[in-house]
């Protein structure tokens, strides 16, 4: 029989006490529940005296977002730790430490990072992080290449999929990003005021096809270990550091995924921009960084993914000529392609990003609405053709420019 219980406060104080060599036995503790997300309780506990902390995540039985109505498996809290500790091993300065965790309470225990500030958030009080595109290029590169058959035994990496077979969280993303909004889904969630838009995407056959696609890639082709929602608001920052958090949607899947994830994050802060910045010259810097940063990710990954393949390479096959170079161009056409089908899912779909559902001025959020479905078109559509991430920024432009801003 389970021990399952949502924590308390209390619980989650109790349970802090229990950590071998965090807490001194007599330590006065203090307890707060944190999460703000759409499936998980987050605590945070201290030690005033001693300014140490420690964060207690514990995954609901269900999707906080819609409530018990909508089940999930508590097994994503045994796969979202197993996948940190394989990424904290790969890169120890981008990824929180680990302190522990228990499959049956669905728990992981990891660093406090109330010194950092939630990308999102600082992208939306229009900070820039000039270190970012490396850190999280290198971020994606390693965890990928050395999860995939490029960079570890073939039959290790079969039995390390299995560990990560994540069905209830892949469903979320098969239905919300490659589904719902395609169609007229009871999941999908936008304001009137864009209606005719969502209906237009309703309608695109030519769209629907590249879609297609892209889903059945996500679904069939198990490239490397998937952050699987790599997302602003899974990546806690400052001037100087990253760290990558939160992935419960952890799979084996294909490599693109996880790069078109951070691209579309930057484009749907792009595409908010008018609402944030205060005048002409502010935007065009604030998006000018943007586009910048878009390409420094792809080229820091491909910078990073290449350097590995030829060091570390283990499969005879990849060194044939000519291969390494057909792999990234599908690597980058995917990324365009996911990039683009994240874009429109937070637009339309159930969960959307606060970049642009925070702006005040109506008007304002709307046009973001309708640019950053623009853009998602674009990049859905051009993904199989484009030859260069330098097409990204071009139709990232091309769609500002219809709303009339100086970019």
């Amino acid at each position: 029989m389970s021990s399952y219980r949502p924590f308390s406060l209390e619980d989650a104080t109790a349970y802090a006490k229990s950590i071998p060599g965090f807490f001194a036995a007599d330590a006065a503790l203090s307890c707060e529940e944190i999460g703000d997300g759409n499936l998980n309780l987050v605590f945070r506990v201290a030690d005033p005296q001693q300014n140490k902390s420690l964060i207690i995540k514990q995954a609901l039985p269900y999707a906080k977002v819609v409530g018990e109505s909508w089940p999930l498996s508590l097994d994503r809290a045994r796969i979202e730790r197993n996948a940190l500790e394989i990424q904290h091993r790969l890169c120890p300065d981008l990824v929180p430490a680990i302190y522990g965790g228990d499959d049956e309470l669905a728990i992981t225990v990891m660093e406090d990072l109330s010194g950092y500030t939630i990308m999102r958030q600082g992208l939306i009080a229009g900070n820039t992080y000039d270190r970012f595109a490396e850190h999280i290029g290198r971020f994606i590169a390693t965890t990928l290449f050395y999860t995939s058959d490029l960079g570890m035994n073939q039959q290790e990496k079969k039995l390390q999929s299995a560990r990560f077979i994540n069905p209830d969280l892949c469903k979320i993303t098969e239905d919300l990003i490659f589904e719902d909004p395609y169609r007229d889904a009871a999941n999908n969630s936008f304001t009137e005021d864009i209606r005719a838009e969502a209906e237009k995407l309703w309608q695109d056959h030519a769209l629907h096809l590249e879609v297609a696609l892209l889903r059945e890639k996500f679904l069939t082709q198990g490239q490397a270990l998937l952050h699987g929602d790599l997302h602003t608001g899974s990546i806690f920052i400052t001037p100087e550091a990253t760290k990558v958090i939160d992935p419960e949607f952890a799979y084996y899947g294909p490599i693109g995924f996880d790069i078109g994830a951070v691209i579309a994050n930057l484009l749907l802060n792009y595409a908010a921009q008018p609402g944030w910045s205060s005048n002409d010259e502010v935007l065009q810097e604030r998006r000018s960084w943007l586009l910048t940063t878009i390409v420094g990710v792809w080229n820091h990954f491909e910078l990073n993914f290449r350097k590995f393949w030829d060091a570390d390479g283990i499969d005879i096959m990849s060194k044939t000529p000519g291969y390494q170079d057909l792999y990234i161009d599908q690597i980058r056409k995917d990324a365009i392609g996911f990039a683009g089908c994240k874009v429109i899912r937070r637009i339309v779909g159930l969960s959307h990003v606060a970049d642009i559902d925070t702006i005040d001025d109506e008007l304002s959020r709307r046009q973001a609405k309708v640019t950053a479905l623009e853009i998602g078109k674009r990049l859905i559509k051009g993904s199989r053709s484009a030859s260069s991430i330098a097409e990204v920024i071009e139709w990232a432009k091309a769609a500002a420019a219809k709303e009339g801003a100086n970019v």
